[in-house]
């Protein structure tokens, strides 16, 4: 008995001396706060909830994720993790930004993580935005529409013009089609909503009316109304943010490739940063030098025009060596 004891004992400091949330064995306790929508989206919290299990997995952590039904939830659902004791907690979307930040500040010996999250100065030293060269992967975009127009005549539809992330994608995709074929025109329409399907799908009619023959979307589920006109109108679509071909089935037929934000790496990595490393702070940028963008695979093209691939290679070493800059 008296050994049982002394073991029990043992093992309680043992449990005690982890301290700060931490799991027997030192392994990390992450908790991941997804944006409002499902958990399973094809999109920036299905592809963050990945990136936190490969986390997880990579520094031998557990994690956990809470989803968010409502906006007004983002402050308690953050707390239930600092209540929780957690080491990490990562949040989705821009909206979540402000109650991140706040947390953060309260909550100094936790680390967080903002996907798509600015951190303005001074950054708080445990909270780190993930941000992404959207310019860089519009780019891509760009050079395949501007390869593949017929009429060349091309457009984008865009969600708000006051978002930069969205601003961006499309000037870098618009400076692509002009410096990959002579002659080519880019039609560009904000609708400033993100969640209005059909003013999508009316903006894309209007430039499909026009001539337009290829239409990037960069606007949530309004843009998804706009490759949803793409389709009907038997022209071609690019998708935004994750590969659409497989997050948006009822346009696979049309889409012939996304311009990427790859969510699952730069979480994943970011974990990774902080096991390593320590607490991360302000803003870490993923782009063509770290594999943080890129463009997904080319479909519905037979053949794929020659040397199309090439060139999306070519573009995105260059941009990476900073030969080649998206916006001038």
């Amino acid at each position: 008995m008296k050994r049982l004891l002394a073991l029990g004992l043992a093992f309680g400091l043992v449990v005690a001396g982890c301290g700060g949330g931490g799991l027997l064995g030192g392994g990390l306790k992450i908790g991941m706060v997804t944006d409002i929508g499902q958990l399973e989206d094809k999109s920036f919290n299905e592809f963050s909830w990945k990136g936190v299990q490969d986390g997880a997995s990579a520094v031998g952590g557990t994690a956990k994720n809470i989803v968010t039904k409502d906006i007004a939830d983002y402050k308690q659902n953050i707390q239930s993790f600092v209540d929780q004791k957690y080491d990490v907690i990562v949040t989705v979307g821009f909206l979540i930004g402000t109650d991140t930040l706040a947390a953060a500040k309260a909550n100094p010996t936790i680390q967080f993580f903002g996907v798509d999250q600015f951190v303005a100065d001074p950054a708080p030293a445990n909270y780190q935005g993930l941000i992404f060269n959207e310019a860089q992967a519009g780019y891509l975009a760009g050079i395949v529409a501007a390869t593949i127009t017929k009429s060349n005549k091309v457009g984008a539809v865009g969600g708000r013009s006051d978002v930069p992330p969205v601003v961006n994608y499309i000037k870098g995709y618009e400076n692509a089609v002009k410096a990959t074929k002579a002659g080519v025109t880019v039609s560009i329409n904000y609708v400033e909503d993100f969640n209005a399907p059909d003013k999508g799908e009316a903006s894309a009619k209007t430039m499909i009316g026009q001539g337009v023959d290829v239409i990037f979307q960069v606007a949530g589920l309004t843009g998804a109304g706009a490759l949803r006109a793409a389709c009907s109108a038997k022209i071609y679509g690019i998708g935004v943010d994750v590969d659409q071909y497989l997050s948006l089935p009822d346009s696979q037929a049309c889409i012939v490739t996304s311009a990427e934000k790859h969510l699952q790496v730069a979480v994943r990595d970011a974990i990774k940063r902080f096991k390593d490393k320590g607490k991360q702070s302000g803003n870490f940028v993923n782009d063509a030098t770290n594999g943080g963008i890129g463009a997904s695979p080319i479909r519905n093209l037979n053949p794929v025009p020659a040397g199309l691939e090439d060139k999306i290679k070519q573009a995105t070493t260059d941009m990476a060596s900073g030969k080649l800059k998206p916006i001038p």
